[in-house]
Parts: C-alpha cells; structure tokens; sequence
C-alpha cells in the first residue's frame, strides 16, 4: 500500500470514529513528528491530545449554555479587600467544591449589592469548569415555571428538571413577593434536592425573619430547615458594591469636567 493511500486511510478511520479534530490536526502532527523525528508513541499522543482538549472545549461549552449564567464572573473578579464583610477563607473553601461531595447548601445572606449574586455566580462557574452540571434561576423565575408547568400538566417534568443538576443556584430570594404558590413551589424543588444536590441560594432576608416573609409560615420554616441541615451561610454586611461602581464613575466624571474647565 503506498503512503498516500495509508494516509487517507487514516483519516478516514478517525473521521469514521468522529474525531474530526484528529483527521484535522493530522497534516500538521505528522509534519511535527517528522521534523521533531517524533516517536510513533508521541505522535499519537500528540494527535489524541488535540482530539480530548478539543472534546472537553465542546463539553465545557455546553456546560454553559445549560448553566445560563448571568455574568462571566469567577472568584477571581470579586475584590475581597473593597468588602471586608465576606469571609474569604470560607470562600475559598468553598470554591474548591468540597460542599459538593456530601450534598450541601450555601446561603449567601446579606443588602442589596453587597456581591451576592457575583460570589454565587464564581462559586457556580468553578463548578461548572469542573465538569458538574450547573443551573442558574431567580426564585421569581423558578416560581413562575412551575406555576406555568402546573397549568400545563408538567409539573413531574419541572421537578425533574430542577432535581437535575448537581448545583442549583437560586438567586434574589426575597427581592420581589412571590406569588400565591410560589413559596410551595421553592420548597418542593428545595426538598426534592435535600441530601441529594446542593444548592446556592441567595437572599436579602434574614434568616431569622423567613417564616414572617415568605407568606407561609410552615413552608418557610420546614424549606430553612432542609437548607440549613447541611449548610455554609455566608453573612454578608458591607458596602455596596454597584453603589461604591456609581460613586467611582461620578468621582471620574467630574475629575474630567473639572480638568478640562482648568
């Protein structure tokens, strides 16, 4: 068999076999191997390597379509010295996704703009880029699907929905009413979750006052009960951030008028 022939050979069996980065990248891997005088070994090596980091770009990237993740963030964004009111170090632990491994919870507590959302979301990405399914809701946006799945006779297909991924994130709790059957519909996602997936949860009431908030006594106190049954809660009382961003851009703004007037 002659060498041209070998070599459509094998681009047809890795095209065959759907690694169609492989048949790609094989002009370019056999005249490295050739010009390095790679082993048979390494040359493979090389070729497979491209097909796997080529494979886990596409995972990761339907890992965030799925996420659907607000913002880019990671932990590396949060300016942990301009808010003195977060823990890093449970951060920090946190983020090596230890919580993950036995099922536990995180309530991100505290203002408005104070880097809630931003820290669920980091926390979320980091899950995200180590292979876990994430997904990203507002309560309002998680209570509004299962009311609209209940009137549709879907209500077992939410539930399994919301069962799904291995880290929930529920963002703005408390930051618009829900409605009627909104806080039952919380509770049952949060129970159906309960020693089995974690999940973020973020808030602006405290947890002190969640049976007088959420409209149902009894169902805000058994859901605080599941969350809090293995659970970090984060207490966040600081400045805020998105206030501290406007001053910063004021402050800019009349530095720029005053200079140009001079």
């Amino acid at each position: 068999m002659s060498e041209a022939r070998r070599y459509q050979q094998l681009r047809g069996h890795l095209s065959y076999l759907k690694l169609n980065d492989a048949a790609e990248a094989l002009p370019r891997v056999l005249d490295q191997a050739r010009a390095e005088r790679m082993t048979l070994t390494t040359a493979l090596e090389k070729l497979l390597e491209i097909e796997v980091e080529a494979t886990e770009a596409r995972k990761l990237a339907s890992r965030l379509r799925f996420a659907c993740l607000p913002e880019p963030w990671t932990l590396n964004d949060f300016d942990f010295a301009a808010q003195p009111g977060v823990d890093e170090k449970l951060i920090r632990d946190l983020a090596t996704l230890r919580f993950l491994d036995n099922a536990s919870n995180v309530l991100l507590v505290g203002p408005p703009g104070v880097g809630k959302t931003m820290l669920a979301v980091a926390l979320a990405r980091s899950a995200v880029d180590a292979g876990h399914r994430v997904y990203f809701t507002t309560a309002a946006e998680l209570a509004a699907k299962c009311h609209k799945a209940a009137l549709e006779g879907r209500w077992s297909t939410i539930m399994r929905f919301f069962a799904g991924p291995r880290l929930l994130v529920i963002d703005e709790l408390g930051y618009l009413p829900l409605p009627g059957d909104g806080a039952s519909a919380l509770f049952q996602v949060i129970n159906q979750r309960y020693l089995k997936s974690s999940t973020i949860l973020t808030t602006n009431v405290g947890i002190a006052v969640w049976a007088g908030a959420f409209g149902d006594a009894t169902v805000a106190a058994a859901m605080l009960d599941r969350l809090l049954h293995r659970a970090a809660v984060v207490g966040i009382d600081g400045p805020s951030y998105r206030l501290r961003s406007h001053q910063a851009h004021s402050d800019n703004l009349r530095k720029g008028v005053t200079g140009r007037a001079g």
